[in-house]
């Protein structure tokens, strides 16, 4: 049985390598840089723009709904940060920095950059090839425009069908995984650490009986809103990510400013260190070179793995938007990246940085900690035992959006390959595997998944890359008829029947 499991492992780290390595990154950075270009810096030369028309309606016209099968534009936008914000905001950036120094948030913030239009663009797409499912409500996603899409092209119709399954087949095995039994497995030991330490410890069935208690609670919770269907899902979101959102910048920026007097030794390092740590100087250029890579990788992997940007799951989400402007849900997924990396991820690392973990001179982590001490240590020695509880809190909430969001990833792609009814039954399944998920302690389901999770991402990107044109078209339409005030028919949709009634909506204004 050892030999089986080893075996495995070294599979899954060869693919791991292969779509989280070199190849897969150049993928998405080279994607989010053609994106950008093409759409002519979109994220910084239209930023007045597309920061009114996202955060600056979150209170008055982003929260209407003028189409009964779909959720508002705020809605839509906090279902897909459901997912979205997760343990990478935390876990993800304490790694990045453990193992490529303060220069990893450098790359970080470049890789969001880019990922910004990247996440533009799946969200474009999204919206233009969407469709109304049996139910008449939205269906929308990477599979569809890689199915019609790149379908479209000469001779690739059944090439883009089997991207589109494929993709399916990565999330629905990534869902199981990383969207729910490695979450919650990190919620239990975390929970169960420091709020019922010596409680329940007797063993049942190979685990501890807290382990049980916390996955049983857990499922009973996670099953009482997927089960009420996206709009309960859509509507718990709408309370709880603002609230763990906030909540979590508070108290970071109080951490930041106990240790004030670091903030500029803290972004100093960041980009004097993003080739490496100064510790290598002296070293061999070969290791020198190999450190930097490894800074790089770390900033844009982790990066990615917080916003989701290339991975195509969050668009299921915003396909569900009232909107009927691709390009208008476009720029909500240009917010989506812009909170989650720039604001929640920076928070972090600046918390990481000025509390002392880390050697800000050589970039390298103090004796006594590890990636996953970094945040909980310095809010636990600035404030105490309240301070992890804080932190503990914080992730219990991270990581139980980024379950309810991928539950609905998981059917919506299940309902792509199987039908409405199948995804009914994929939920059940996705709940049922809760308590598994509380239970197990290999860490090797989180590896896998991780690997699907990276996987995701090539056909997505495949994708994007060969309906540029169409990216272009979409967002010049947009940009001279609302931004330029030019008299130009609005392009939508790929469908003539969702075209001409979406049409007249934006037509009449109420769009």
């Amino acid at each position: 049985m050892e030999q089986i499991i080893e075996r495995v492992i070294k599979i899954n780290d060869t693919i791991n390598g292969f779509a989280w390595g070199s190849f897969g990154l150049v993928l998405l950075i080279g994607t989010g840089l053609i994106c950008t270009l093409i759409t002519g810096f979109f994220q910084i030369r239209f930023i007045g723009h597309w920061w009114k028309e996202t955060f600056g309606i979150m209170n008055d016209k982003g929260r209407i709904i003028n189409d009964a099968g779909a959720l508002s534009q705020y809605r839509a936008f906090c279902t897909a940060l459901c997912a979205t914000i997760g343990t990478g905001n935390i876990a993800g950036v304490t790694t990045a920095i453990f193992y490529g120094g303060p220069g990893a948030v450098l790359w970080m913030w470049v890789a969001a950059f880019f990922g910004m239009m990247v996440k533009f663009s799946e969200n474009v797409l999204g919206m233009y090839y969407r469709r109304r499912n049996s139910e008449g409500a939205w269906s929308g996603g990477p599979m569809y425009y890689l199915q019609d899409g790149i379908g479209s092209i000469k001779h690739c119709k059944k090439a883009g069908k089997l991207l589109g399954v494929l993709f399916c087949i990565f999330t629905v095995l990534a869902s199981f995984g990383i969207g729910n039994m490695g979450q919650i497995n990190k919620i239990t030991i975390n929970f169960e650490s420091v709020f019922l330490s010596g409680v329940y410890t007797e063993m049942f069935m190979g685990a501890r009986k807290v382990n049980w208690v916390i996955g049983i609670v857990l499922m009973i919770a996670t099953a009482v809103i997927i089960l009420g269907g996206f709009r309960r899902l859509a509507a718990v979101s709408e309370k709880l990510i603002p609230v763990m959102s906030i909540a979590y910048i508070i108290g970071c920026l109080i951490m930041i400013l106990l240790h004030f007097s670091e903030i500029p030794a803290a972004f100093s390092s960041i980009f004097r260190l993003a080739l490496g740590p100064s510790a290598i100087k002296g070293a061999a250029a070969g290791i020198s070179l190999r450190m930097a890579l490894t800074t790089i990788k770390n900033g844009c992997k982790r990066g990615v793995f917080s916003n989701e940007a290339g991975l195509g799951s969050s668009v299921m989400a915003h396909c569900n938007s009232c909107a009927r402007e691709p390009v208008r849900q476009g720029m909500w997924g240009i917010a989506e990246v812009f909170i989650d990396t720039m604001v929640i991820c920076t928070m972090t690392a600046m918390v990481v940085l000025t509390s002392g973990g880390i050697n800000l001179e050589t970039g390298l982590v103090r004796a006594g900690y590890n990636d996953s001490t970094l945040v909980t240590v310095a809010f636990g020695e600035s404030f105490g035992n309240p301070g992890k509880w804080f932190i503990v809190a914080v992730i219990t909430l991270f990581a139980f959006t980024t379950v309810m969001g991928w539950s609905y990833y998981g059917a919506k792609v299940t309902e792509y390959l199987f039908g409405v009814t199948w995804s009914r039954i994929y939920r059940i399944i996705f709940i049922a595997l809760i308590v598994c998920g509380a239970v197990m302690e290999s860490n090797l389901v989180w590896d896998i998944s991780d690997t699907f999770n990276g996987l995701m991402m090539i056909p997505n990107l495949i994708g994007i890359f060969f309906q540029i044109p169409l990216i272009i078209r979409l967002t010049k339409n947009y940009v001279d008829r609302r931004i330029r005030g030019k008299d130009t028919e609005p392009l939508l949709s790929y469908d003539k029947d969702i075209q001409r009634d979406a049409a007249k909506v934006v037509n009449s204004g109420r769009d």
